[in-house]
């Protein structure tokens, strides 16, 4: 079963992207260097070729540029004068970047959208899947005092067309399976969103994407397409689109189902949950499960 690379690291924030799409969903070439606007509430990307053939080569071009004034006067360099990157490290596809204390200095917002702006700029090059952050060689920590960790591009959520006017943080446990496909395996996943999105929405979008880690599989078809979801009276109705009942990964019948009802379960208020599809509830998932049910948390298929 094929996963999704994706690290989310601890907090959770609005953060506004505008400008770059994703790779390989535009004609330009050469690499997304990101940037600040001057008001501190969105990032922006500009194109730019680099030149080295290996990939500290490029990094070093990297960390230059994202020091430097963009093209775009509205934005400005994401990584303040002040702070220095003291050191850096490349393990196993994992580059650690020390810098100076004054990183510590930068209020919240602009910190996030600095660490976003770095990650997405150096998670591009080649050997670099994930980057770690550490400040006077100490590792970054969040509001709550717990360590930020590897991140990667996708942790950070896009909502284009909105400011930055609030944050949220919290550690999730999201469930996905083993190897086999026969049970649910939990996996703290922090992230950072925006709070116009809601925690439940989030937590479904998140176990389509697939899990983060290693040693953890995908339960849902990647192409499921969440319709709405809401709560009511502590049960969290969840409707998603035709894509749920496709095969999808080679797992038994009830792990995609209760991969959804007890991460919900797991990390907001909601006590039981009901899933349509489309809006209907008179369906059978695999021939065995009636969505004419309201589920509630399941402890014994978990490993």
């Amino acid at each position: 079963m094929k996963k999704k690379g994706l690290f989310l690291l601890a907090g959770f924030l609005c953060l506004m992207f505008f400008g770059c799409g994703k790779a390989g969903e535009t004609e330009e070439s050469g690499y997304q260097i990101w940037y600040m606007n001057q008001e501190e509430t969105r990032l922006s990307c500009e194109y730019k070729e680099l030149q080295a053939k290996n990939t500290e080569g490029l990094l070093k071009e990297a960390l230059e540029l994202l020091r430097e004034k963009p093209e775009d006067g509205e934005y400005k360099p994401a990584l303040p004068e002040s702070v220095r990157i003291e050191s850096y490290a490349i393990e196993h596809n994992q580059l650690y970047l020390n810098f100076s204390v004054e990183y510590l200095d930068m209020p919240r917002v602009y910190e996030v959208l600095c660490r976003a702006a770095v990650v997405r700029t150096l998670c591009q090059l080649p050997d670099i899947d994930y980057v770690g952050f550490r400040v006077a060689d100490q590792p970054l920590v969040d509001l709550k005092g717990k360590a930020v960790g590897l991140m990667n591009e996708e942790q950070f959520i896009e909502n284009a067309g909105e400011e930055i006017n609030a944050y949220r943080t919290a550690d999730l446990t999201l469930y996905y399976t083993n190897e086999t496909g026969d049970r649910l395996v939990a996996q703290r996943v922090p992230m950072e969103y925006n709070s116009n999105i809601s925690l439940e929405k989030l937590i479904v979008e998140r176990l389509i994407d697939g899990p983060p880690y290693e040693g953890v599989y995908p339960t849902i078809p990647a192409n499921t397409k969440l319709v709405s979801v809401s709560v009511r009276d502590g049960i969290c109705y969840v409707n998603l689109d035709e894509g749920f009942l496709e095969t999808g990964y080679n797992v038994t019948e009830s792990i995609p189902v209760y991969s959804i009802v007890n991460s919900l379960i797991q990390n907001t208020d909601a006590q039981k949950v009901q899933i349509s599809i489309n809006g209907e509830t008179n369906r059978v998932f695999r021939e065995s499960i009636s969505f004419d049910t309201i589920f509630e948390r399941n402890e014994d298929l978990i490993k």
